[in-house]
């Protein structure tokens, strides 16, 4: 692992009220310890784990509407006044790696499509492939070496056979020792990676927490038993 440690530096905040810092997991963080070469964030949305994954990436280098430290593009990128406020602490640090948004991936495909570099995502334009393509182009040809990988809901354009696929491409990069990813997620396949840190933003704090506790896991585990049982109360007239 390289980044070891999340730290909020709440000394220099100038307003815990202020926006993302009244975001209620962010305002009674502290500090994280990263423990695990694959760390999921998960929670509701609007529980902060979008806006602490975007402020590590603002950190690294990496442009917040994705891409790397090279991928210098115009267009409109998320300013994160958390990045501000954190201290990332590394061992070794390292500079190479990426950030997956997948909102706005869009606009990071345009602009490997402006620079014709197409090599190093499989050979084709990322546009010229399905959204699920274009994912797993980007994780087969671009991701790999020494990095830190964050990612940003990869599982929005991937089906469940995808995510299986880039299940395996995570175990191949995290094994060799070379790769560390932190990835924020709703998919309870990709949470149940082997070995990872699930750290939920929920109930108003950062906590980890066991595959078998997320609401992720949970709710999908009830609906595929119980989908009848579910769908009735679901759909029941007050």
């Amino acid at each position: 692992m390289f980044l070891k440690r999340i730290t909020l530096l709440r000394e220099e905040i100038p307003s815990m009220d202020d926006y993302p810092f009244s975001i209620p997991s962010i305002k009674s963080l502290e500090e994280i310890h990263i423990n695990q070469h694959v760390t999921f964030f998960v929670g509701e949305n609007g529980s902060g784990k979008s806006t602490l994954l975007e402020a590590i990436a603002d950190k690294c280098g990496f442009h917040t509407a994705g891409g790397g430290r090279n991928n210098q593009y115009e267009v409109h990128a998320s300013e994160s006044a958390l990045s501000d406020y954190i201290r990332l602490s590394w061992l070794p640090k390292v500079t190479n790696g990426f950030f997956l948004r997948a909102e706005s991936f869009y606009n990071f495909a345009s602009h490997i499509d402006s620079l014709g570099n197409y090599e190093a995502y499989g050979g084709k334009s990322l546009h010229h492939q399905s959204h699920g393509e274009s994912f797993l182009s980007l994780f087969l040809n671009r991701f790999g070496g020494k990095a830190i990988y964050l990612l940003d809901e990869p599982e929005a354009a991937l089906s469940p056979a995808r995510q299986l696929t880039f299940l395996k491409i995570i175990r191949d990069l995290a094994s060799e020792g070379k790769a560390q990813f932190l990835i924020a997620t709703h998919s309870p396949i990709l949470l149940g990676y082997p070995g990872a840190e699930i750290l939920s933003f929920d109930h108003d704090q950062i906590t980890s927490v066991d595959y078998e506790s997320t609401e992720h896991y949970q709710i999908t585990k009830y609906f595929l038993n119980q989908k009848e049982k579910l769908l009735t109360e679901l759909f029941r007239e007050e």
